[in-house]
C-alpha cells in the first residue's frame, strides 16, 4: 500500500467528490438553475452575480461592487472637520442654553457647568463645489468634489462599545451579524484566494481603546462570513507559510484528507459550520500563496509608495490604506480599517493634529488611487466613527476637549454611486441636534446596501424565531438625495 495515497483515502476521495463539488446531484442541478437565473438577470441589465451570492441577489442593478470603511474609532469631532458652526465661535465660553441640553443623554459632563466650545480650526470652501472643510483636513479638502458629507447622522448609544456595535451591526445588542458579514453573506466575494471580508487596525492619538472582534462577527450567519483580521505589521496572517521541509504537494494531500473526512460528516449531519470548515481549509491552503504576494509592496511604483508615505506593512493607517486597495483590486468585497485614537476628551487640538497627520493624507490618497485605477466608480468609500463630539467644553487635559455625542455627527462617502461635492442634512445652529433631514445609522446601512444592489428589507435570516435584518424592525429609508 502506498502510504502517500492509501486505499482508504482514495475511497474517501470518491465518496466525497459529489459533496465537495456542490453537495451532490441536487447541488449540480441548483447550480444549473442559478446559471440560467444569472443569464436572465444579464438580459434585464443586471450585472452577473458572484457565484457565491444568494439566489436572487443583487435585488437591483448595483452602483457599487465593493466597500472600504475607513473607521475612525473614538468619534472624530464634526466641529473640527466637516460641520462648520460660526455660532459656536461667536458664543465660545458662554453657558450652553439649558433648553438645548435638558433631558438629553450626556456621557461624562453630567452635573458640570456646560460651556460652549467654539471651532478650533478655520473652515474654508473647497473645490468647485465650495464644500466647507476645516484646515485640519487638508488632504480631504483636496478631494472635496468627490465626497458627500452627511452632517445629520445620529445614533442610539453614547458610549464607545455599544455605539461601535450599533454602527457595525445596527443594534446595541451583542451577538448580531456585522455589516461586512451581511454584505458578503448576500453577495459573496470575487476573491478566490482571499477572504471576502478583511479587517485591519492601526492606532495613534489620544486613548486608543481596543476594538472587540465581535464588531466584525458573523454571529447568526455561517462562520465563513465573519471578518478576518489581518495584522498590520509584518506577516498579515501568522503561520500562513508551510513549515520548513513541507512541500506544497504534501500540504495539498493533508488538506484533501481533512476535506474528505469533513465531507463524510457533512453527508451524515448537514451543518453550515461543517461547510464553513470545508471552505476555510481550502481558502487557507490557497492563502499560503496569495497572502505573501499581497503583503509585498515591492511591485508598487515608488510614486505610489511616496503618495501613501509607506514602503512596507509597518502598522500605520497609511500602510493599511495601501493594503486595502490591493485587497479590493483582488476581489475582496468588504475591507474595514479601524484607526484607534479619536477619543478627544482633552487636548483636542494637539490630538486632532496627530490623527490628521496619520489618517487624512492616506484616506484621501486611497480615494485618488482608486479613481486613477478605475475602481472608485464602483467602490464605496465610507469615512467616520461611532458618534461625534459635543459642542460643549470638556477639560480633561491641559487644553479643552469634547465629550461623546450621539444626537448629531458627520461622516463622508465617496465613489460607488454617491454624488460628490455636496453635504446632506443640517444640525441646529449650536450643532447639538440633527435638525434638517436627520439620518439614523439604520438609514445609512439601508443606503449602503442599496448602493450594493440589496433591498435592506429583503436580506433577512431566521434566528431564534425572528427574522433578523441589519436595519432592524423600525422603518428605515434609503437616502436617495445623495445618490448619483
Amino acid at each position: 500500500m502506498n502510504p502517500a495515497d492509501p486505499q482508504w483515502l482514495r475511497s474517501l476521495h470518491r465518496r466525497a467528490f459529489l459533496s465537495r463539488a456542490g453537495l451532490g446531484l441536487g447541488g449540480i442541478a441548483l447550480s444549473s438553475l442559478l446559471a440560467q437565473s444569472g443569464a436572465a438577470r444579464a438580459d434585464e441589465g443586471l450585472a452577473p452575480p458572484s457565484p457565491q451570492a444568494l439566489p436572487g441577489l443583487p435585488h437591483h442593478a448595483p452602483k457599487a461592487k465593493r466597500v472600504v470603511f475607513l473607521y475612525m474609532a473614538g468619534g472624530p469631532s464634526q466641529f473640527e472637520t466637516f460641520d462648520h458652526k460660526p455660532k459656536l465661535r461667536e458664543l465660545d465660553g458662554q453657558p450652553m442654553p439649558a433648553s438645548v441640553t435638558e433631558g438629553q443623554p450626556i456621557a461624562q459632563l453630567q452635573g458640570q457647568d456646560l460651556r460652549i466650545l467654539g471651532p478650533q480650526f478655520r473652515f474654508r470652501p473647497r473645490g468647485d463645489s465650495g464644500l466647507e472643510v476645516s484646515d485640519i483636513m487638508p488632504a480631504t479638502a483636496e478631494i472635496a468634489d468627490k465626497i458627500c458629507v452627511i452632517k445629520s447622522l445620529h445614533t442610539d448609544q453614547i458610549n464607545h462599545d455599544p455605539a461601535h456595535t450599533v454602527m457595525n451591526t445596527g443594534t446595541s445588542i451583542s451577538g448580531r451579524p456585522s455589516l461586512g458579514s451581511w454584505v458578503t453573506y448576500g453577495l459573496g466575494s470575487d476573491a478566490e484566494n482571499l477572504p471576502g471580508f478583511v479587517v485591519m487596525t492601526s492606532q495613534g492619538g489620544r486613548n486608543p481603546q481596543p476594538i472587540s472582534s465581535r464588531q466584525w462577527s458573523a454571529a447568526g450567519l455561517p462562520g465563513r462570513f465573519q471578518g478576518v483580521e489581518f495584522y498590520s505589521r509584518g506577516e498579515p496572517i501568522h503561520y500562513v507559510r508551510s513549515p520548513q521541509g513541507v512541500t506544497a504537494a504534501q500540504q495539498r494531500r493533508l488538506v484533501d484528507g481533512i476535506q474528505a473526512l469533513n465531507a463524510i460528516r457533512m453527508e451524515e449531519v448537514p451543518d453550515p459550520e461543517i461547510a464553513t470548515r470545508i471552505a476555510q481549509y481550502e481558502l487557507a491552503f490557497r492563502m499560503q500563496t496569495s497572502v505573501p504576494e499581497l503583503a509585498d509592496f515591492s511591485d508598487e511604483p515608488q510614486t505610489v509608495l511616496d503618495e501613501y508615505g509607506v514602503n512596507e506593512l509597518d502598522g500605520s493607517f497609511a500602510a493599511n490604506c495601501l493594503m486595502a486597495r490591493r485587497l479590493l483590486e483582488r476581489g475582496v468585497r468588504f475591507v474595514q480599517l479601524y484607526h484607534r485614537g479619536w477619543d478627544h476628551h482633552g487636548d483636542l487640538v494637539p490630538y486632532m493634529e496627530v490623527c490628521s497627520r496619520l489618517c487624512d493624507g492616506p484616506g484621501a490618497t486611497l480615494v485618488k488611487d482608486l479613481e486613477r485605477r478605475g475602481l472608485l466608480k464602483d467602490t464605496l468609500v465610507v469615512w467616520g466613527g461611532e458618534f461625534g463630539r459635543t459642542p460643549m467644553f470638556q477639560g480633561k487635559g491641559s487644553q479643552p476637549g469634547r465629550d461623546h455625542h450621539m444626537a448629531a455627527f458627520s461622516m463622508w462617502l465617496a465613489g460607488g454611486g454617491v454624488r460628490g461635492g455636496m453635504s446632506y442634512g443640517e444640525t441646529d445652529e449650536l450643532g447639538y441636534h440633527a435638525a434638517v433631514d436627520p439620518v439614523h445609522v439604520h438609514d445609512l446601512h439601508a443606503t449602503l446596501l442599496h448602493l450594493l444592489g440589496i433591498d435592506h428589507r429583503r436580506l433577512t435570516i431566521k434566528l431564534q424565531g425572528l427574522d433578523w435584518r441589519l436595519t432592524g424592525v423600525e422603518p428605515s429609508r434609503v437616502v436617495e438625495e445623495i445618490l448619483a
